[in-house]
C-alpha cells in the first residue's frame, strides 16, 4: 500500500503501484525516492510516517517526519525553513549516539519539510507498562542508568530534548536498549520571536512539550537542561504507578505532584526522585551527572551491634549466597571508593561482615552446630591485617567449592526479572554473548573462560572477579568497576572500557588490541603487561 501525506487528503490509502493519489492527485513518491507506507502519529507540528527508501538496494524501511507550517506567508515560511535546517543540523550532530535514531536525509517539498530517520523496531515504555504492568524499583533504576548518560551526552552537545515521556522512550527489540525518539523541532528563543511578531502558528505550541511532564519553566518557554531531568522524573512516576501526572494530582499551592503516597520505593530512590521533581530549577539536580552520582551512592547506614555470644570466626560460605546487594559501581575517577593504602577492608567486605553478623543473630542456636562444624580458624594476624600489609584488603576470593553454580539461561532470566546481584557465583564457561547485563554485580564471581563477547556490561561491578581467559571482545564495559579483578589472558579486543576503574586488576597477557581505555583508571605498568596495538586508545585519549 502507498500512503498519501497530503494533510487534507480524504482517502490517503492507495494501491502500492499507484503514482499519484486517487483522492487528491498528490505525489506518492517523495524527493524521488521515498514511498510512504502508513501513518505512525500526528501532532501539532506535523506527522510521522513509516516509509521505504527506494533509492537504496533492498528498499530499507525508514521514518519520515513531516513539518507542516500552519501558514504560508513569507515570514512564516522563512522561519520554518530556518528551524527545519537547524533541527536537521542538531539531529545530525547527536545521531551518532547509539541511543538516538540516525538522521538519514532531509528535504523540502510542496511547502512541507521532511526529516528521514533510522527506523527503530520496538515498543515504547508506555506500551510496555500497558502490556506488562508497572515497573519494579529495580527496573526503574535500570531506566535511569540507561537514560542519564544519554542526557549527559545530549546536554554536552547543548541539546535539550524538551519532550521526554514514556511514549518517546523506545526499547529497541534487537538489543533491548532504550532509545530516545521525537526530538523537539523548535528552539524557545525563536518561538518567542514569533510571538513578539504576532504570528500565531503551530510553532508556539510544540516548543512547550507535553503538559504534566514538562516543568513550569519549560511551559513558560524557558527550558533548561534540568527540564529534561524533571521530565525523566515524571516518567519514572508513570512507570511506577501506571498513571499520568494529571491523574496523580497536584498541590494547588506549590504545583508539586502528589506521588509519595502512591509509590512503594526505598527511601534512597524516593530522595533521588524528589530532587529530580523539584518545582524550582535552583533546588533541582543541575545535571544528569549529579543524578547518577546520587543514584549510585548507597544510603548511609549505622553499623549493626556485634553479635552476642559469637566469636570472630566466620564461615566463608556466607559470601557465596549472593547477599551483598547495594554495591555501587563507582566512576573511574573516584579513587577513594577502595583505597588500600588507607584501610584494610573494602566497602564490599565491610558490608559482607555486617550481613554475616545479622545472619548470626537471626540464626541463633539452630545453626550453631553447622557453624561449629564448618569453622575456619584464623590467627589474629589474619583477622586484623597488620599495617605492614597495605595491599591486602581483607578477604580473598572464596574457594571454588563454596561458589554456587548458575547457568547462562538462569542468569539471563533472573536479570530480565530485575535481579542484579550475581555475587560469588561460579559462572565459568557460561555463554552470555551479546547479553544486556548493565549495572550487574559480579563481585568475587568466577567467570573463567566465560563468553561475554558483545555484551553490555556498562557500570557493572567485577571487583575481585576471576575473568581469566574470558572472551570479552567488543564488550561494553563503560564505567565498569574492575578493581582487583583477574583478567589474565582475557580477550578484550575492541572492548569499550571508557571511564572504567581498573586499578590493581591483573592484565597480564590480556589482549587490549583496539580497546578504548579513554578516561579509564589504570596505570601504564598494568597496560604494559597486556597486548596492545596502534588501535588501542590509551586512558589519556591517544592511540
Amino acid at each position: 500500500m502507498s500512503y498519501c501525506v497530503n494533510p487534507i487528503c480524504s482517502a490517503p490509502e492507495n494501491p502500492e503501484d499507484a503514482k499519484t493519489c486517487r483522492a487528491c492527485g498528490g505525489k506518492l513518491t517523495l524527493n524521488g525516492r521515498y514511498r510512504v507506507l502508513q501513518a505512525l502519529g500526528q501532532g501539532g507540528f506535523g506527522a510521522t510516517f513509516l516509509g521505504r527508501d527506494r533509492g537504496l538496494p533492498g528498499n530499507p524501511i525508514c521514518v519520515l517526519k513531516q513539518l507542516r507550517p500552519a501558514a504560508t506567508s513569507t515570514q512564516v515560511m522563512d522561519m520554518a525553513r530556518e528551524l527545519f535546517f537547524r533541527e536537521a543540523t542538531t539531529l545530525g550532530k547527536v545521531g551518532d549516539h547509539p541511543q538516538v535514531p540516525r538522521l538519514l536525509d532531509y528535504f523540502e517539498e510542496n511547502t512541507h519539510f521532511y526529516l528521514v530517520q533510522e527506523y527503530v523496531e520496538g515498543a515504547t515504555l508506555k506500551q510496555e507498562v500497558k502490556r506488562e504492568g508497572v515497573f519494579s524499583e529495580e527496573k526503574v533504576k535500570q531506566v535511569l542508568y540507561e537514560l542519564l548518560p544519554l542526557l549527559k551526552y545530549l546536554h554536552g552537545q547543548e541539546v535539550i530534548h524538551r519532550d521526554i515521556k514514556p511514549a518517546n522512550i523506545l526499547r529497541r527489540q534487537i538489543d533491548n536498549r532504550l532509545v530516545l525518539i521525537d526530538f523537539g523541532a523548535v528552539k524557545d528563543r525563536v518561538t518567542q520571536t514569533a510571538i513578539a511578531a504576532g504570528e500565531q502558528s503551530a510553532f508556539t505550541s510544540f516548543a512547550i512539550g507535553t503538559p504534566g511532564f514538562a516543568p513550569p519553566e519549560q511551559m513558560a518557554l524557558r527550558p533548561v537542561y534540568g527540564s529534561d531531568l524533571y521530565a525523566l522524573g515524571v516518567t519514572c512516576l508513570f512507570l511506577l504507578t501506571g498513571q499520568s501526572p494529571k491523574k496523580l494530582g497536584y498541590d494547588p499551592n506549590t504545583g508539586e505532584i502528589h506521588w509519595k503516597d502512591k509509590v512503594s520505593v526505598s527511601p534512597h530512590l524516593e530522595n533521588v526522585l524528589a530532587k529530580m521533581l523539584e518545582i524550582s530549577v535552583r533546588d533541582r539536580f543541575q545535571s544528569a551527572e549529579q543524578v547518577l552520582q546520587a543514584l549510585q551512592q548507597p544510603p548511609r547506614q549505622a553499623p549493626p551491634p556485634p553479635p552476642q555470644g559469637k566469636n570472630d570466626n566466620q564461615n566463608d560460605d556466607d559470601l557465596s549466597q549472593g547477599l551483598v546487594t547495594n554495591i555501587r559501581p563507582p566512576s573511574a575517577r573516584e579513587e577513594t571508593y577502595i583505597a588500600p593504602e588507607q584501610t584494610h577492608m573494602s566497602q564490599v567486605e565491610r558490608q559482607a561482615q555486617s550481613i554475616r553478623a545479622r545472619r548470626d543473630r537471626s540464626d541463633g542456636h539452630q545453626t550453631g552446630d553447622r557453624r561449629n562444624h564448618s569453622k575456619i580458624t584464623r590467627s589474629p594476624s589474619q583477622s586484623q591485617p597488620p599495617a605492614t600489609q597495605p595491599q591486602r584488603t581483607g578477604r580473598t576470593n572464596p574457594p571454588t567449592s563454596a561458589l554456587k553454580r548458575m547457568d547462562a539461561h538462569t542468569l539471563r532470566t533472573a536479570y530480565r526479572q530485575g535481579k542484579r546481584d550475581f555475587v560469588s557465583l561460579d559462572l565459568s564457561g557460561v555463554n552470555l554473548a551479546k547479553a544486556n547485563l548493565s549495572s550487574a554485580l559480579f563481585h568475587q564471581s568466577k567467570l573463567i573462560q566465560a563468553n561475554l563477547q558483545g555484551a553490555d556490561l556498562s557500570r557493572s561491578n567485577f571487583s575481585r572477579a576471576r575473568l581469566n581467559k574470558a572472551k570479552m571482545r567488543n564488550a561494553n564495559l563503560t564505567e565498569s568497576y574492575l578493581g582487583y579483578a583477574n583478567l589474565a589472558g582475557a580477550d578484550l579486543r575492541g572492548a569499550t572500557l571508557t571511564d572504567a576503574y581498573m586499578r590493581y586488576a591483573n592484565l597480564r597477557d590480556a589482549n587490549l588490541c583496539g580497546a578504548d581505555l579513554s578516561g579509564a583508571n589504570v596505570t601504564e605498568e598494568q597496560i604494559a603487561m597486556a597486548k596492545t596495538n596502534w588501535l588501542t586508545v590509551k586512558p589519556y585519549g591517544k592511540r
